[in-house]
Formats: C-alpha cells, sequence, structure tokens
C-alpha cells in the first residue's frame, strides 16, 4: 500500500519506504505514522520480502521528529494517544521479520532519532545531524529512545547524550557504532541498496532467524540467550534452503535461494 504520506516502492525482494512531507522536515504528524503503520502492516506477512529501506524525501531531513505545531494543539489526552502512536509504530519496525535499513538523508532529531534507533541497521550521509533532543523542548524520548539507544551506545553514553539534547555528525555516529556506515552526498540509496541487495542475496529463512535471535537474546541471561539461538538454528534444520546452501558450496556455485 502506497500513500502521498508514505510512498513505497517494491524493487524485487527489497521495499523503499519513503517518510513524504518534505515541507515539514518529514515530521510525524498523525496522519504520517497512520501511513507509516499501515506500510508496515501490508509487509508483516510477506515471506518473498528480503530487506527494507526507510528514508526520507528531499535532501535536508530523514525527519525532524514529533510535528510540535500539531503537538501545541493536543489536549493531554490527545497528546498521550500520540506518544502511543508513534512508540507502537516504532516498535512495529522494529519488530519486522525481515532487516530494515535506515538511509539517513539529513537531519534525524527527535523521533526521527528513534526511528532510525528502531531499525536494524543505519546509513548516513556525511553532513546529516542526529540527536535525541527532546530534553531541549521540555519533553523527554518517549518512542524507544532511552531504551534502543543504550543498548547500541552504552548506558554512561545514552545518559551523556539524551540529557545534554546532544546532535552529532554522521561521523560520529559511526564512531559511536550509530551508523553502520557514512557516505558522501549522492550516495545514499546507492548504498543502502547494496547492503540490502547483500542481505537478500543471503538465505531469506536463515537471516530471519538469526535477527530473531539477536533480538530475542538481547534482554535475556547468556544461558538463555544460547537456547534461543540453538532453537532458531533448530528451525533450520529441515529447510530446502540449508540443503541448497550445502549443494551449492559443494558445487561451487551460487546458491539459488527460495525461501523455503
Amino acid at each position: 500500500m502506497s500513500s502521498e504520506l508514505v510512498r513505497v516502492e517494491r524493487e524485487g525482494h527489497l521495499l523503499v519506504w519513503t517518510l513524504h512531507r518534505p515541507e515539514s522536515l518529514n515530521a510525524f504528524n498523525r496522519p504520517l505514522l497512520h501511513a507509516l503503520g499501515e506500510a508496515v502492516d501490508a509487509a508483516r506477512d510477506d515471506r518473498t520480502v528480503r530487506c527494507a529501506i526507510i528514508t526520507g524525501a528531499g535532501e535536508r531531513a530523514f525527519s525532524a521528529g514529533a510535528d510540535l505545531k500539531e503537538r501545541r494543539g493536543m489536549s493531554l489526552d490527545e497528546t498521550r494517544q500520540f506518544v502511543e502512536l508513534i512508540g507502537s509504530t516504532f516498535d512495529a519496525v522494529a519488530h519486522l521479520p525481515f532487516p530494515t535499513i535506515a538511509a539517513v538523508n539529513g537531519v534525524a532529531f527527535g523521533g526521527g532519532m528513534e526511528l532510525l534507533l528502531a531499525c536494524d541497521l543505519r546509513v548516513v550521509v556525511d553532513g546529516a545531524e542526529i540527536g535525541l533532543t527532546e530534553v531541549s523542548v521540555g519533553i523527554m524520548p518517549g518512542a524507544g529512545g532511552t531504551q534502543r539507544l543504550p543498548r547500541i551506545v552504552g548506558s554512561a553514553r545514552a545518559k551523556d547524550l539524551i540529557l545534554s539534547a546532544r546532535r552529532l555528525t554522521a561521523r560520529e555516529a559511526y564512531e559511536m557504532g550509530i551508523a553502520n556506515r557514512v557516505v558522501a552526498p549522492g550516495e545514499l540509496m546507492t548504498a543502502a541498496r547494496e547492503l540490502a541487495a547483500r542481505i537478500a542475496q543471503q538465505a531469506p529463512l536463515a537471516v530471519r532467524q538469526a535477527k530473531h535471535a539477536i533480538d530475542a537474546g538481547l534482554d535475556t541471561s547468556l544461558a538463555a540467550g544460547l537456547e534461543i539461538e540453538a532453537a532458531a538454528y533448530g528451525e533450520l534444520l529441515h529447510t530446502r534452503d540449508r540443503v541448497e546452501g550445502l549443494t551449492a558450496f559443494a558445487e561451487k556455485r551460487a546458491p539459488q535461494y527460495r525461501g523455503e
């Protein structure tokens, strides 16, 4: 499903979702969140999808965060509902069974950074700035930022960034492990598509199970995590793709994975 607010492109096994409110720096209002949620829901059970890229329209912003103009006119109950909506939408992105890549084409502040943190991988254009800047306007991250950022950079660095509303350059984000790639302007989508294509070349069921094992194991002990890994591995033992991978290796050819 495609809309004016989230433009959906299908390229083989790849989906590209573009946040499309460039006049507002792709800030999140309720219609944009609903459109993103619909796109995610439509893709969740599609077993032919092997990777998705999320990016923003234009060259200035991935997303400037929540639309504060809309927020100013909300009652307290409406504000609570909005925070619940943005949180549940980003959770839905994080829990997709296939990998997601944030192609960060410009600034990503507040909710914009929370969305890229909800993605599995992040390709950031050189010159972009990112930050969880909510405390500077009297609120705090409410869509996963206080939970996902420490899991990437550690609690001390996360507190430094969140409590000071510090903004990071693309290079600083890479040095902290937030960005997986930093690329030159004009090369962002090429780099994101190359990464997605490499993922799509792998056995799709194996990729999904590996993502599940990593995510599910993060909040457990090592022993429990190893059990999760073993169970995820066990799901692959009877797949045709596992046999194809072994056969292709023996025959010294590229495997032809079908997701079966």
